[in-house]
Order: C-alpha cells, then sequence, then structure tokens
C-alpha cells in the first residue's frame, strides 16, 4: 500500500490543502477544522468506494465540497425569518413577522389620470434615476416597456429569481420616493 492509498497519510499529505479549501469557502477555523474531519472520516469509511479514476486528494476535495454543501443547506433551513433577512436592504418596511411596518399609502388619484399627468412621470422619472442602474434597467424592461421575464434575463444575464429580487427591491424604493415626492406633497392633480 502506497502512501497515498494510506488513509493514515492523508492528514499529513492533503490536510493543509483542504483545510485552507474550506476555509476560503468558510470563512471559520473551527468550522473549516469540523469539516476536514468529517471529510477524512468519510473518506476513510468510504475508501473501498474509491475507483481510483482521481487522484486521493481530488476525490477528498470532492467530499469535502459535499460536506460544506451541505452545511450551508441544513444553515439556512434553520434560519429565522429575522437572521434571513437582516442584510436585506428592504427589511426596514417590515416588522419581525413580515407584515408592513407602515402599509402603504392608498392612493387618492386614479391611476390612470395619473399615467397621462406630465408633472407625475416627471417625479417618477426622478425616481427611476435615483434607483441602481441594474435596477433601473429591469423596471424600465419589465414594467415599463412591459417586456417578458426571459427576454429581461437574457439581456440582463441573471437568473429570474434575481430578476424578482431585483424587481423587488426597485418597487420598494420607487413607492418610498413617490410617497415623498408625489403622495406626501398634498400637491396631487
Amino acid at each position: 500500500m502506497n502512501s497515498e492509498s494510506d488513509p493514515h497519510q492523508w492528514l499529513n499529505e492533503h490536510g493543509d490543502y483542504l483545510y485552507r479549501y474550506a476555509m476560503s469557502r468558510l470563512h471559520n477555523e473551527d468550522l473549516a477544522s469540523d469539516m476536514l474531519q468529517e471529510t477524512l472520516l468519510a473518506g476513510w469509511k468510504g475508501f473501498d468506494r474509491f475507483a481510483g479514476q482521481s487522484t486521493i486528494r481530488t476525490w477528498l476535495v470532492g467530499i469535502l465540497k459535499h460536506k460544506i454543501i451541505d452545511h450551508i443547506r441544513k444553515e439556512i433551513r434553520s434560519r429565522t425569518l429575522n437572521e434571513a433577512v437582516e442584510n436585506d436592504p428592504t427589511s426596514a418596511y417590515f416588522n419581525d413577522n413580515g407584515s408592513w411596518s407602515e402599509a402603504p399609502s392608498a392612493w387618492k388619484d386614479n391611476p390612470e389620470d395619473l399615467c397621462q399627468s406630465d408633472q407625475f412621470h416627471s417625479v417618477l422619472e426622478t425616481c427611476i434615476s435615483k434607483l441602481p442602474e441594474k435596477q433601473q434597467i429591469v423596471f424600465r424592461m419589465r414594467d415599463i416597456t412591459g417586456e417578458d421575464t426571459e427576454t429581461v434575463c437574457k439581456s440582463c444575464d441573471i437568473t429570474s429569481t434575481h430578476l424578482h429580487v431585483l424587481l423587488h427591491r426597485a418597487r420598494l424604493a420607487l413607492r418610498k420616493c413617490l410617497e415623498w415626492n408625489w403622495f406626501g406633497q398634498g400637491t396631487q392633480s
């Protein structure tokens, strides 16, 4: 048995590499150590299934990748609503239970009449111009020109999930801007 196929030598020969790999993905020393230990244990237990079609290191990295993915999935499933949205810039609009902090104001004007108002269009354009560039693009394509999801995704090279996140954030920002600059003025026409 050469040293490559001797599980007792794996830590010496591959441990540092596997640890650095885990650190680059997890950014946590204790977690990286745990993943390394779980990987070596799984490799040792499953060595009889190693087909030899790759190097031991490549095989161990494959096991490590699966261990990291399983850990991340488990962590995501166990997160609470608060943890999941804590870094979301739109979270200020919602309570801890996911309902509106402050319900959107009811429009006093007829939306069809607003579409005819040059003044409203001017305020809307100003609000849209304040959005981040990617949000501006997807909002204009999807909500103003009426392009379908597939077309917008292909044009912007994004997934449909990313599109929906961008649209959600754009709409919330526009809501706030319009409430402040149009509806909050008391000079609606």
